[in-house]
């Protein structure tokens, strides 16, 4: 077990749909058949009245997937995409996130004239062994600059583990 292995904590899939109604539930059903797991809806978290949206009301849905479902799904997306990324998906803590322009694009999901077209944002959190100790509640501590990833390391990752290329 190495300490400096980079894995994957937890890919999201979001799709934003801007306005409750039937919209949003077709995005809820679809990330449901897509993923197999519960979707939950996301709310406004400001209120902007040009698009007539108020604080708390849902505009979008999020499924989160870790382990070895994360894996598969970030699998399929990334064929989705052709196997490449740019280099401006990475943030600098290693973290990456793309999109995906239609739902149809995935490997072995057909179209659905029942609920439309959509894209899909999928967002990727890399961790090492020992990120946890950021996250607990009781005696929270800062991770260490050496075992922070950065974002070449998380590039050399997507490389190596999933056969990626960075434009």
């Amino acid at each position: 077990m190495d300490m400096r292995e980079i894995l994957i904590e937890k890919v999201t899939i979001n799709i934003g749909v801007g306005s409750p109604g039937e919209a949003l539930e077709n995005a809820q059903k679809l990330l449901e058949r897509i993923t197999s797991k519960k979707a939950v809806q996301t709310k406004a978290k400001r209120r902007n009245p040009t698009w007539g949206l108020r604080r708390g009301l849902p505009i979008g849905v999020k499924v989160t997937l870790r382990g070895k479902e994360a894996e598969s799904f970030l699998e399929k997306a990334l064929t989705a995409l052709r196997k490449t990324l740019k280099e401006r998906s990475f943030d600098k803590n290693g973290n990456l996130s793309f999109g995906i322009k239609s739902y149809i694009d995935l490997p072995g999901v057909k179209y659905d004239p029942n609920i439309g077209m959509y894209g899909m944002d999928v967002a990727v959190t890399l961790m090492r062994r020992g990120y946890r100790v950021k996250k607990r509640k009781r005696a929270k501590s800062k991770i260490g600059k050496k075992h922070l990833i950065k974002k070449e390391e998380a590039i050399e990752f997507m490389k190596n583990k999933f056969n990626v290329e960075i434009e």
